[in-house]
């Protein structure tokens, strides 16, 4: 496959770059539907839901990604998805494993990190209200 008929696909998360390369193939799940890009298809925009994104490489190897939402945006030849969270797996059966072991970790990061805000959210409205006490 020529060097023209290739898409260039960037796959980032907030941190750092999850996948970056040409690729035949782009296949997501939108939150109206899954459907799959090609090199010279129409530009495209595209809410994408947490699922599997599959990047058919130009060697014609399938990448898979578990992802969260996201965006993903094609103009020409350049395809951009943006999600919050995503790793990378060798095949589904493994993704699905990964997928599961990395959300959890985070998701209960994101839980102490709630809680710990919230319990100093209580301790400053406890400050203000003594600050608010006559003959404090």
């Amino acid at each position: 496959m020529t060097g023209d008929a290739l898409m260039q696909v960037q796959l980032r998360l907030p941190t750092r770059t999850l996948f970056s390369g040409p690729a035949r193939h782009v296949f997501a799940v939108a939150l109206d539907g899954a459907f799959g890009l090609l090199p010279r298809h129409a530009d495209h925009v595209a809410s994408l839901q947490p699922s599997v994104l599959i990047v058919t490489d130009g060697e014609g190897v399938e990448r898979f990604f578990g992802i969260d939402h996201g965006l993903l945006v094609k103009h020409g030849a350049q395809v951009d998805v943006v999600v919050r969270r995503g790793v990378a797996g060798d095949s589904l059966e493994r993704l699905s494993e990964t997928v599961d072991a990395s959300f959890m970790a985070v998701d209960e990061h994101e839980r102490e990190a709630r809680t710990a805000l919230s319990r100093l959210e209580v301790g400053i409205v406890r400050q203000l209200g003594q600050l608010r006490k006559p003959g404090s």
